[in-house]
């Protein structure tokens, strides 16, 4: 089967090389993306934190490669992938509709880091773990017209645990996502693959999220605070609030006994460190960073100088 890979993540380069090396599957032609790059919802750019040199790995194993510099309405990048003779698109680690097209071309097969059709759209991980999910999972789909509408080829569960952050998770759902493939790609080349419709009745959306979507709400408990870091640390832009107007991000903390009498935001010193008081509870700030410069603990100390200073606050 001719199969044409479409993905700029570190995700996809590894979802290249498992089809590159799946029997039966020959990986006709590659299309990927710069690190930054513009899209609907960004057009000054955005930057794929996630990225990987697809490039490189391409030309390596002599695959015939080509680099989305507009859009993927680009006549001229159609015409490439049609000389290709594609039989199946591949999409893994994409951050573009795939045009119809393109799918008319050959049948497009994608995966989603979501248990469709619940969490369709953008930053499914990052949405799951913010609204306090207990689980999660990956789905393999033939995509459509829609928002991740298509039917469904195959699913993997995985559990969202106490202490995930976006990296613990994300690594596992990469595993699971890998292994879906491995199994539906040799059905993929001799045609036996089995779809099921996706229940639009179960269907949520939910958009894509920005780096300033980060801005903490102090007005909230501890244990929500505490999972809207996890859900955001690094690779990604991470949460963050303000402290004498300029920027801070907080890459990792902790739910701490106790309660506070001081407004929300208000930062408190003690014997294990700095504190933030929450709605409900507080949160240990255990790394932190200011104006991207990332801070040792004699640093928060001098920064916050004892404490009794607001976070947030205009």
């Amino acid at each position: 089967m001719n199969l044409v890979f479409v993905g700029a993540s570190k995700f996809g380069l590894r979802c290249l090389e498992l089809a590159n090396r799946t029997a039966d599957v020959q990986i006709v032609g590659v299309i990927t993306a710069p690190r930054v790059f513009s899209i609907s919802y960004r057009p000054d750019g955005v930057t794929n934190v996630l990225h990987a040199d697809v490039e490189a790995c391409a030309q390596g194993h002599g695959i015939p490669v080509e680099t989305l510099r507009t859009s993927m309405s680009d006549p001229v990048l159609f015409e490439t992938v049609r000389g290709w003779n594609p039989e199946g698109l591949l999409v893994a680690g994409w951050y573009h509709m795939v045009p119809k097209s393109w799918r008319t071309l050959a049948p497009a097969y994608g995966l989603h880091a979501s248990l469709l059709p619940d969490y369709s759209g953008g930053a499914p991980l990052v949405w799951a773990m913010i609204n306090g999910e207990k689980r999660t999972g990956i789905t393999l789909f033939q995509m459509d017209d829609g928002v991740d509408s298509g039917p469904i080829v195959a699913q993997a569960i995985e559990p969202i645990l106490p202490d995930d952050t976006i990296a613990s998770l994300y690594s596992r759902i990469e595993e699971r996502g890998l292994e879906l493939l491995s199994v539906a790609l040799p059905s993929l080349a001799i045609g036996s693959l089995k779809l099921r419709l996706q229940d639009e009745n179960r269907r949520r959306v939910f958009p894509q999220r920005k780096p300033d979507d980060g801005v903490i709400d102090w007005c909230q408990d501890a244990a929500v605070i505490d999972r809207f870091v996890r859900a955001q640390t690094k690779p990604y832009p991470g949460a963050f609030t303000t402290h004498l107007g300029r920027r801070f991000h907080i890459w990792a903390t902790k739910p701490v006994n106790g309660q506070s009498s001081a407004a929300p935001g208000t930062v408190h010193k003690t014997a294990d460190g700095y504190v933030v008081a929450c709605k409900t509870g507080c949160i240990l700030l255990e790394d932190t960073s200011y104006e991207q410069h990332d801070l040792t603990g004699s640093q928060l100390a001098a920064l916050f100088e004892g404490g009794g200073q607001q976070l947030g606050a205009s």
